[in-house]
């Protein structure tokens, strides 16, 4: 049967952590996908379920149980998405899933060669009550895949040139997504997610610099230097190829343009970069 409960897959990710948070606080039913029987810590609230892309259409169907709205990410692993992420949508179409709120990606729309924009295609072919959201790079990449070289070098390392991003926090993405998941209006709406300001990683640095209290460089490396890094690393070809692709957009400013969507959609104005960056300044902590 059908209940009333929000199945979030990647729960325990960047953006779904902050999803489950914010669903919760509005009281709002959670069913929080999870892989294998080691369940992780999740918030009071929340109920795991276990769940695994790579299931017969019965187990699909059987995780959905109890919901009926779907938040849908790509792992960042799954490049097939017609494998992984179309049999899913089936099955909450068949289970009658009355909206199912998409993570995709800014810009998508003009980018083809994106398994996001495949899924977005997919969607609209099935007729499903979609919502699309298009994030444009997250805030948490300095506190993720960027923090150990800000920690250790204290240096942003990532090949922007001297290009501008509108960076979007997670935590304003969940916000956008209990919003849209709890009132009416967003059937078959896409929004593109940005900061109210475009900054560039010289920018960035400095920010860094004045609320760490060490210098933070930006080294501007070339598009070579970062894939060669990557794969001394052990970065596969799939990933680098991502990166190649996310980081060419990046300088030709394609994600430059701030908006006030999140303000729009929240009633409450985007984090800025300097407010994270004093959020999680213990990420990029030194320890003596």
């Amino acid at each position: 049967m059908t209940g009333r409960a929000v199945f979030v897959t990647g729960a325990t990710g960047t953006v779904g952590e902050f999803v489950v948070q914010r669903l919760l606080e509005r009281g709002e039913p959670v069913l929080a996908a999870v892989r294998g029987t080691d369940f992780p810590s999740l918030p009071h609230g929340a109920q795991a379920r276990p769940f695994d892309f790579d299931s017969s259409p019965v187990a699909l169907e059987a995780a959905l149980d109890g919901a009926d709205r779907l938040f849908l990410m790509r792992p960042p692993p799954i490049a097939d998405v017609q494998r992984y992420l179309f049999p899913l949508i089936d099955a909450a179409m068949r289970r009658g899933i009355r909206q199912i709120v998409f993570l995709s990606l800014q810009g998508v729309q003009f980018n083809r060669q994106t398994p996001h924009h495949a899924v977005e295609a997919y969607l609209r072919q099935v007729d499903a009550p979609f919502t699309l959201l298009r994030p444009n790079f997250f805030m948490q990449n300095l506190s993720t895949a960027y923090a150990d070289r800000i920690r250790n070098s204290n240096e942003i390392f990532v090949p922007a040139g001297r290009s501008y991003t509108a960076s979007v926090d997670a935590r304003d993405v969940g916000r956008v997504a209990a919003e849209v998941f709890t009132a009416d209006g967003h059937l078959r709406r896409a929004y593109t997610l940005s900061g109210e300001h475009a900054l560039s990683y010289e920018r960035v640095a400095r920010m860094m610099s004045r609320v760490l209290g060490r210098p933070i460089r930006y080294s501007r490396p070339t598009e070579t230097e970062y894939l060669d890094d990557l794969a001394l690393h052990g970065a596969d070809e799939q990933y680098l190829a991502a990166q190649k692709m996310i980081y060419r957009v990046v300088r030709y400013n394609l994600s430059a343009v701030p908006n006030r969507t999140i303000r729009r959609l929240t009633g409450a104005p985007a984090t800025s970069l300097a407010e994270f960056v004093d959020d999680y300044r213990d990420v990029w902590r030194v320890e003596r």
